[in-house]
């Protein structure tokens, strides 16, 4: 989004905010709503992202205090905003159980023709891109909600590790341990619907 030249920056309305001017902060939604909805449309289910985005901006506005107007404002609110969809895998996980039944033979085909190292024809190569995405989604949903989102941002997103250490508010050092173990862990949870499959066909 364009900003105007002569409007104030956004460490001048995070300042009006702080110092009473509520109303400021609704300049600070409208100027950058729409990278906090590219942010969380990445990683949580659609139907869900309206909420998200809206839990992010709370969160962002009661967080004010610690924006100390040193770094950029989009840095701060892109963390907060992944923070956000990390918080909500939280919760999810909690209460979410996604039965084998979900997974059809098409799913166990796919798998077990990417497994073995083989090649996807293209003539099936539209519908595969569906099976894996639905695929990959049930085998996050094993996952916890830290595992899940450091292997969004940096195996599916592409981020460096420092870049998902600065959104994720971690360390370097855990971001990397823990992107190898958890995509070690989704490697084992692939090969283990395999071998399910197998057993059942």
């Amino acid at each position: 989004m364009q900003k105007d030249p002569l409007s104030p920056g956004d460490a001048e309305i995070v300042r009006k905010v702080l110092d009473g001017d509520i109303n400021a902060f609704e300049v600070l939604i409208n100027r950058h709503k729409v990278l906090v909805l590219q942010i969380v449309t990445k990683h949580v289910p659609h139907h869900e992202v309206e909420e998200t985005v809206q839990d992010a901006f709370v969160k962002a506005y009661l967080s004010l205090p610690t924006f100390a107007g040193k770094s950029d404002f989009r840095r701060w609110l892109s963390s907060i905003a992944v923070r956000t969809c990390y918080d909500f895998w939280r919760k999810a996980y909690r209460s979410r159980e996604i039965p084998m039944s979900a997974l059809t033979d098409k799913h166990q085909d796919w798998l077990e023709e990417v497994l073995s190292g083989g090649s996807v024809d293209s003539r099936q190569e539209e519908s595969s891109r569906g099976e894996a995405r639905e695929l990959l989604e049930y085998a996050l949903d094993r996952l916890s909600a830290e595992d899940r989102m450091v292997l969004d941002l940096v195996y599916l997103e592409g981020l460096s590790v420092k870049e998902a250490a600065v959104l994720l508010g971690w360390s370097t050092a855990n971001v990397k341990v823990r992107s190898f173990r958890s995509r070690r862990k989704l490697e084992k949870i692939l090969k283990g619907i395999r071998q399910r499959g197998r057993r059942g066909s």
